[in-house]
C-alpha cells in the first residue's frame, strides 16, 4: 500500500511527537533505580569527599542511591571515558574537576572529546591552592619570596602531586607570569609532596588547603599566598599571589557531568537539586572546610568555565612544554 506524501509527513511528524511526548514522561520519572557518580581518583581525597558530599544530598532528595564509583588512574581519564561512553540517562553521572580540563589540552590520544561528549550539570565549588613554605625558608611573605627567588634563580625546587596536575600548573603559570626560575620536582601524589617540604627536601609547594591546612595551623608549614582572587575564610590573615603578581589565578573546580545527549530535563532536575543542596548551611560548612568557595548556578555557567579553564591551561602547557608519557 502507498501513502501519499502528506500522510507519510503527518506520520512522521506524529511519530517525533510521541516520541518526544514518551522522553519527556521518561524524563520526568527519573531516577526510578539507583545511579553512580564515577570519580577519577582515589578514595579519600578532596575529589572522592566532594562527590560523596553531593551523591549523599542528591539520595536523599531524589529517593534513590546515588554510589560513588572511584575508578582512579591515567589523571582520571578511566573514569571519564567510562561516563562518555555510558547511556545517556542520567544514571551515570562524574565528577569534574580540574585535571578534566588540563586533560583536554594535554592529552592528544584519547578516546573521547571532553568538552564534546561530556554535558556540564553544575559547578559545585571553586577550590583553592595555597603557596606554602618551611617555616625556616628566608621568605616570610610572598613579596620577600619573589625577590629571593629572582636572586638565586633555579635554586628553589617545588614539589607538585606529579607533572600535569594542577599544583604543578599553578606553578607553572606562576613562573609564566614572573619569569621566575624554580625546578619542579614531580612526586606520586600530594602527600609526599608536603611530606618532603616538611623535611626540608624542597623549598615551596602550590598545594590544596585541604591537604595543607592542617600543616599550617600546627606551624609546620607557612603559608605564603593563596591562589583564588580573593582571600580565604579558612585563612583569612593570608594574602592573594594576585596581590602581588597582578592577574594570577590558578584556583581548581568541583562538579558534576553526564554523558552528551542525557535529556536536558534530567539535566535540569539535577542542576535544580544540586543548587538547592549547596544552599544548605551544613554542605557549604564542609566545602569550605575543604578550601572551597561555594558556586552553584546553571549548566551553562559551568561549561564557560570549563572551556575558559582549558583555553587557559592549553597556554601553559605550550609555555613550559609540559607533556606527559
Amino acid at each position: 500500500m502507498k501513502f501519499p506524501r502528506r500522510s507519510l509527513l503527518h506520520m512522521a511528524l506524529g511519530a517525533s511527537a510521541l516520541s518526544a511526548i514518551s522522553r519527556i514522561g521518561w524524563a520526568q520519572n527519573y531516577p526510578t533505580r539507583p545511579a553512580k557518580i564515577l570519580v577519577g581518583f582515589a578514595a579519600g581525597g578532596a575529589t572522592d569527599i566532594q562527590a560523596r558530599l553531593m551523591g549523599q544530598w542528591l539520595s536523599e532528595r531524589l529517593g534513590q542511591p546515588y554510589v560513588i564509583e572511584n575508578r582512579a588512574g591515567a589523571s582520571g581519564n578511566i573514569a571519564t571515558d567510562a561516563v562518555a561512553k555510558a547511556s545517556p540517562d542520567g544514571y551515570t553521572l562524574l565528577q569534574i574537576v580540574t585535571p578534566h580540563a588540563i586533560n583536554a589540552a594535554l592529552f592528544t590520544n584519547l578516546n573521547f572529546d571532553f568538552i564534546r561528549d561530556i554535558a556540564p550539570v553544575i559547578c559545585a565549588a571553586r577550590l583553592a591552592y595555597v603557596v606554602v613554605v618551611h617555616p625556616s625558608f628566608p621568605a616570610k611573605t610572598m613579596q620577600e619570596f619573589i625577590a629571593y627567588a629572582r636572586a638565586n634563580p633555579g635554586k628553589i625546587n617545588y614539589g607538585s602531586a606529579g607533572q600535569g596536575t594542577p599544583q604543578n600548573f599553578a606553578c607553572e603559570l606562576f613562573k609564566m607570569m614572573t619569569g621566575l626560575n624554580l625546578v619542579h620536582v614531580p612526586y606520586k601524589g600530594g602527600a609526599p609532596a608536603i611530606a618532603d617540604l616538611i623535611a626540608g627536601h624542597v623549598q615551596v609547594v602550590f598545594a590544596p588547603v585541604s591537604e595543607s591546612i592542617q600543616q599550617i595551623k600546627a606551624g609546620k608549614l607557612r603559608a605564603l599566598a593563596a591562589t583564588t582572587t580573593s582571600r580565604l575564610n579558612v585563612l583569612p590573615d593570608v594574602p592573594t599571589v594576585g596581590e602581588f603578581v597582578p592577574g594570577y589565578e590558578a584556583s581548581g573546580f568541583a562538579g558534576i557531568g553526564v554523558p552528551k545527549n542525557t535529556p536536558v530535563e534530567i539535566i535540569n532536575m539535577l542542576n535544580k537539586e544540586l543548587n538547592l543542596g549547596l544552599a544548605d548551611s551544613k554542605v557549604q560548612a564542609r566545602i569550605t572546610d575543604l578550601g572551597g568557595t561555594v558556586l552553584g548556578g546553571t549548566p551553562a555557567e559551568f561549561g564557560a568555565i570549563l572551556s575558559e579553564a582549558t583555553d587557559k591551561w592549553a597556554k601553559v602547557i605550550k609555555f613550559a612544554g609540559i607533556k606527559v608519557e
